[in-house]
């Protein structure tokens, strides 16, 4: 990984953490915790590729791992973290923007669902069966419900700071496109259309009412002859 994409993602899983630990997970919601070091890791995935998205998922995991209060087995949300990074960053737009808010919402659902049987499931295999006392399904359903509330506000700030670091055109464009692909790109289906197209479109219908008065004008010319 790029020298500015390490910084970026190591203070960006540094911050979320602490949010995560000191404010989210003293809220005591039913259920699970929103997982903000989840979105984060979805959010750098998803311009990153796959391979980085295992390595940002593999760091913060392993982070979660040994900050307090962790009370479960190192190495164990690292793995977790490590493939959803992976998964994710599969599926990177090739155009690096978000046209649509389905795809987006359909990932961090799954994300979340995926990486609470991942770790339950891990848990398992360790011989921690908490997830079965607190109730798998209730976590799942709370997770997922947690994850999609929070990640608008998440995700596209994080797109655009990766995108933003890595010298993307698409986030230098100016105030008009950043605007236009968090917003339509995420919170809204979009149109497809742009300020410039449209431009475009009244230039052309002037350029084409010009050729049509020259073409009336030759033609009255010639009669008048």
């Amino acid at each position: 990984m790029r020298f500015n994409r390490i910084l970026l993602s190591s203070a960006l899983v540094v911050v979320a953490l602490v949010i995560q630990v000191s404010v989210l997970a003293r809220l005591h919601l039913p259920g699970a915790v929103p997982d903000l070091l989840l979105l984060t890791v979805l959010g750098l995935a998803m311009v990153y590729g796959h391979v980085g998205g295992a390595l940002v998922g593999f760091g913060a995991g392993l982070l979660a791992d040994l900050a307090p209060p962790a009370d479960h087995a190192a190495g164990r949300y690292a793995l977790v973290l490590c493939v959803i990074g992976y998964a994710a960053g599969l599926i990177k737009p090739e155009n690096g923007r978000l046209k649509s808010a389905t795809g987006p919402m359909a990932v961090v659902v799954a994300a979340a669902v995926g990486s609470t049987l991942l770790y339950a499931s891990v848990g398992a295999l360790v011989g921690d069966t908490a997830a079965r006392h607190v109730g798998l399904t209730g976590l799942l359903f709370s997770a997922a419900l947690y994850d999609l509330l929070l990640a608008p506000f998440v995700v596209p700030g994080i797109m655009w700071l990766a995108r933003r670091s890595d010298n993307d055109p698409l986030a230098e464009a100016g105030p008009t496109a950043k605007a236009g692909d968090i917003s339509s790109g995420w919170l809204s289906s979009g149109t497809g259309l742009r300020i410039g197209s449209q431009r475009g479109g009244f230039g052309g219908l002037k350029a084409k009412a010009r050729t049509r008065s020259t073409r009336v004008g030759r033609i009255k010319g010639v009669k008048r002859l």
